[in-house]
C-alpha cells in the first residue's frame, strides 16, 4: 500500500521539472505543456470522491489491484509518448487510476487495526503521503538530467509491478454493498464543480484572474454546479454520491479543516522554493532538489516519533507542537535573503517537515476516531480530496502573490533610481550609472530580482499566519474514551 501511496504522491511534483524538456520534445508552447500537470490533478480530482462507492460496489482489493494495473500502464505509456496529445490522455488515465490510492489504503488501514494501534501504522503510511510531493522535484531534475524526461515516468513501472503482486497477496478482503447505487446526478456535479475550479486555480494567474472571460466563466460553473450538488445531495431520496452523514460528526468536519491548511502550507511552500533558490539565487536543479530533500527526512523522523507517542499523550498537544515547528519555519523563511547559504534552507526544511509531521500523524488518526466504520470509505475519499483541493488553492494563491507583489515591491524600487541617488551619480560603481541602455537594463534586472525575493519572503509569512489558525480548531476536538470499533472489525470479511 505505501508503494502505491508513494507512486501516486510522486507524480504530483516529479515532472514539473521536466517541464521544459517535455516542451522541446513535444514542439508545445509553455502553456500547452502545461496540460501534462493540469489533466493528472484535474482527473484525480473529479475520481476521487467515486472511491467509495467503487470499493463498495466491486471491493476495496479488487479496486486497488485495477488501479496499480492501470497506473502501471499509463506510466509506460506517459514515457513512450511521442506527441503532447497522447501523453495529456494518458496523464488522465493515470490521474483516474492513481485516484484511489490514498484513500483505499486509508480505509484499509483503519479496517484492519484496532484504535490504540493506529497511531503507528498511520505514521508508516503518512510517510509516503509526505515523502512523495517532497522527494519528487529532487527525483525528477536527476532522472531529467542524467537520462531522459521518459524517466519520471518509467520510474513507475517496475514499483508498480511490486505493488500489484503485493496488493495480491497480502491485502484484505472486505464485505460488497451490490445494492447501493451509483449517484450519477451528483458525480456530475460535483465532477463539473471540481473540475472548473482546477482549471480556474490553474489557469489563473496565466490569464490575469479575472480580467479573463474565461476565467470568470469557470468560476461561475463551479459555484454553480456545487450549488445544485449540495441541493441535490441533501433532497434525493436515493443514496446520494458523498453520505451526508458524514458532516455530523464534528471530529471529521475538523480533521477536515486542518488537513485543507496542511495541504496549502505543504504544496504552497514546495510550490515557491524551486523558483525562487533556481530563478533568484541561481541554483541548478539538481542542487534545489538537494537542498529541498531533507524536509522530507525531519517528516520521517517526526512520523516515527508521534507514531510511538499517539495513546501516550492527549493528539491535539501533538498537532499544536506541530503546528508550533511549522510557524517557526515559515517565520524563519520570511527573513530569507538572496546572499545566504544553503544551511539556511536545509534546517528550516528540516523543522518544518518535522514540525508537518507532528500534524499529519494525529490528524489522520483523530478524523476517524469518531466516524462510523460504515462511513470510512466515503469519509477517506472526501477527506482527502479537501486536502488536495487546499493544495491547489495554495499553489495558486500563492504564486499569484508573488506575482503581484512582484509588480507592486517593483514600482516602489524604482522610485529610488534617479540622478539624486548618490549611488547612481557620475562616478558611481561602473555598470550602475544612468548614462547608457545597457546600464539601465541591469538596474532593473536587479530591482525586479530584490523585488521578486521580497514578494516571496511575504509569501512565506502570511503562510505562518495560516497555520497558526489551525490551534484555535482543535479546541473543538473530540478525542473519544474508547474504541468506536465493533470486536468483528478486527478481522476483515471476506468478499
Amino acid at each position: 500500500m505505501m508503494l502505491s501511496v508513494v507512486m501516486q504522491t510522486l507524480d504530483t511534483t516529479i515532472a514539473n521539472v521536466a517541464l521544459p524538456h517535455m516542451q522541446g520534445s513535444m514542439s508545445a508552447t509553455q502553456d500547452q505543456i502545461a496540460w501534462v500537470l493540469t489533466s493528472y490533478i484535474v482527473a484525480s480530482a473529479i475520481a476521487m470522491p467515486a472511491t467509495g462507492f467503487l470499493a463498495a460496489r466491486f471491493g476495496r482489493m479488487q479496486l486497488m489491484l485495477a488501479s496499480i494495473a492501470g497506473f502501471t500502464i499509463a506510466s509506460m505509456l506517459c514515457g513512450a509518448s511521442t506527441n503532447l496529445e497522447e501523453i495529456v490522455f494518458f496523464r488522465i488515465v493515470q490521474g483516474v487510476c492513481g485516484a484511489s490510492f490514498i484513500p483505499i489504503s486509508q480505509s484499509i488501514l483503519l479496517d484492519s487495526y484496532p484504535l490504540e494501534q493506529r497511531g503507528r501504522v498511520i505514521a508508516m503510511w503518512s510517510m509516503g503521503v509526505m515523502i512523495g510531493p517532497i522527494l519528487g522535484p529532487a527525483l525528477g531534475g536527476w532522472l531529467t538530467e542524467s537520462y531522459s524526461w521518459r524517466w519520471v515516468f518509467y520510474i513507475n513501472v517496475p514499483f508498480g509491478i511490486l505493488a500489484f503482486f503485493g496488493m495480491w497477496l497480502g491485502a484484505p478482503k472486505t464485505l460488497l454493498d451490490k445494492t447501493r447505487k451509483f449517484d450519477w446526478i451528483g458525480f456530475a456535479f460535483l465532477s463539473i464543480a471540481i473540475g472548473s475550479l482546477q482549471l480556474m486555480l490553474d489557469r489563473g494567474n496565466g490569464e490575469d484572474w479575472f480580467s479573463s472571460t474565461e476565467i470568470i466563466l469557470e468560476t461561475a460553473l463551479a459555484a454553480m454546479a456545487l450549488y445544485l450538488y449540495i441541493a441535490h445531495t441533501f433532497t434525493t431520496k436515493e443514496h446520494p454520491f458523498v453520505e451526508p452523514r458524514l458532516f455530523k460528526d464534528q471530529t471529521f468536519l475538523i480533521g477536515i479543516g486542518v488537513s485543507f491548511i496542511v495541504g496549502l502550507i505543504l504544496y504552497a511552500t514546495m510550490a515557491l522554493l524551486p523558483p525562487y533558490l533556481q530563478g533568484l539565487m541561481g541554483y541548478p536543479v539538481v542542487t534545489t532538489g538537494l537542498v529541498t530533500a531533507p524536509r522530507g527526512f525531519g517528516s520521517m523522523l517526526s512520523m516515527m516519533i508521534c507514531g510511538r507517542l499517539i495513546g501516550r499523550i492527549d493528539q491535539r498537544l501533538l498537532i499544536a507542537f506541530g503546528v508550533g515547528l511549522t510557524a517557526w519555519s515559515l517565520w524563519e523563511m520570511s527573513r530569507f535573503n538572496l546572499y545566504m547559504d544553503e544551511s539556511l534552507i536545509i534546517w528550516t526544511g528540516i523543522i518544518q517537515g518535522f514540525g508537518l509531521g507532528f500534524v499529519f500523524v494525529p490528524v489522520n488518526t483523530l478524523t476517524f476516531a469518531t466516524l462510523a466504520p460504515a462511513l470510512r470509505g466515503d469519509g477517506t475519499s472526501f477527506y482527502n480530496l479537501i486536502r488536495n483541493i487546499g493544495s491547489s488553492i495554495g499553489i495558486s494563491l500563492s504564486v499569484a502573490m508573488v506575482a503581484r507583489m512582484t509588480q507592486a515591491n517593483h514600482s516602489i524600487l524604482t522610485e529610488h533610481i534617479s540622478p539624486l541617488n548618490p549611488l547612481l551619480r557620475p562616478g558611481a560603481t561602473e555598470g550602475w550609472q544612468l548614462k547608457s541602455a545597457q546600464a539601465l537594463a541591469m538596474i532593473d534586472a536587479e530591482i525586479t530580482r530584490q523585488a521578486a525575493a521580497i514578494a516571496y519572503v511575504n509569501d512565506f509569512k502570511i503562510m505562518m499566519y495560516l497555520s497558526l489558525l489551525v490551534l484555535p480548531m482543535l479546541l473543538l476536538v473530540k478525542i473519544p474514551a474508547a474504541p468506536r470499533d465493533a470486536p468483528k472489525e478486527t478481522s476483515p470479511v471476506m468478499d
